[in-house]
């Protein structure tokens, strides 16, 4: 089984922000594969279904983004989903908008909802995808920058990231993650 989480605020307050590019990633899985995120469990809304096979539990995180392991942890001890099998979509701000990059494994980045899944998982080792959505101006505040709704053409770009993800799923729980890793990072 495969733990799907996609990292962001809960609330209509934070819908089309930066920080909430994960929700709208896991939002295309779900439509993708006809799978309802519906099912409120361990501070997480959560949507049962199966992907090429694979039984996946698609996660919606309640927990707001600083404290997205709290509920990606619990809900991996309560399925026994071991760090490897759960794969984090979440926005990225080294990145410009559109962007995508698949990773094994790795730091925080700097992330606050990575640095909770590490500290609630034990490790680094379990995939990402990470969504450009575009780099700090220079003299904008971080934290009003991830909060800020993503607007013109960088919204155009980061929902066509977030159309591919479905198909980086799929090739992940697949066991193709170096396919997905040369097909979509970089991908302008």
């Amino acid at each position: 089984m495969y733990i799907i989480a996609g990292l962001g605020n809960p609330g209509l307050r934070y819908r089309g922000t930066r920080h909430n590019a994960g929700f709208e990633a896991i939002d295309r899985v779900a439509k993708t594969y006809n799978i309802r995120i519906r099912k409120k469990e361990k501070n997480a809304l959560t949507g049962s279904g199966v992907i090429e096979g694979q039984k996946v539990l698609l996660v919606k995180p309640h927990t707001y983004m600083n404290k997205s392991g709290e509920a990606v942890g619990a809900l991996a001890s309560y399925y026994g989903v071991s760090p490897e099998e759960v794969i984090v979509l979440v926005d990225d701000v080294m990145q410009d908008a559109g962007g995508l990059r698949i990773k094994r494994s790795g730091s925080a980045g700097g992330h606050n909802g990575l640095k909770s899944l590490i500290a609630h998982l034990g490790t680094e080792g379990f995939p990402r995808v990470r969504i450009g959505v575009g780099k700090v101006p220079p003299g904008v505040d971080m934290i009003g920058h991830v909060l800020g709704h993503i607007r013109g053409e960088d919204k155009k770009k980061v929902a066509e990231a977030c159309g591919d993800v479905p198909e980086i799923i799929r090739l992940l729980v697949t066991g193709n993650i170096d396919s997905a890793m040369n097909r979509y990072n970089g991908k302008k």
